[in-house]
C-alpha cells in the first residue's frame, strides 16, 4: 500500500499584523519555523485515552498515525 500523494487539504491561516508579528516571536523562541492554519481541522479530537492508544499503536508499528473526522 503506498501513501496519499498530497495531504488533507489545510489552509493557511490569515493574520493580522499583530497575530503575524506573535508567530515570528514564538518562531525566534523556538528557532523554527512555524506555520498558522484556519481553526477548522481535518483531524479528529480525541480524549486522552484515544490519544494513548494512537500512540501505542504507532510504536507498535513503527509509523505515526493521523486520525480523521468521520
Amino acid at each position: 500500500m503506498s501513501a496519499p500523494s498530497t495531504g488533507p487539504d489545510l489552509r493557511p491561516a490569515a493574520l493580522d499584523d499583530t497575530a503575524l508579528e506573535e508567530v515570528h516571536r514564538l518562531e525566534q523562541r523556538l528557532g523554527t519555523p512555524v506555520v498558522a492554519y484556519e481553526s477548522t481541522s481535518p483531524y479528529a479530537e480525541l480524549s486522552d485515552d484515544q490519544l494513548a492508544e494512537i500512540q501505542r499503536t504507532e510504536a507498535a508499528l513503527g509509523v505515526r498515525l493521523l486520525a480523521y473526522r468521520s
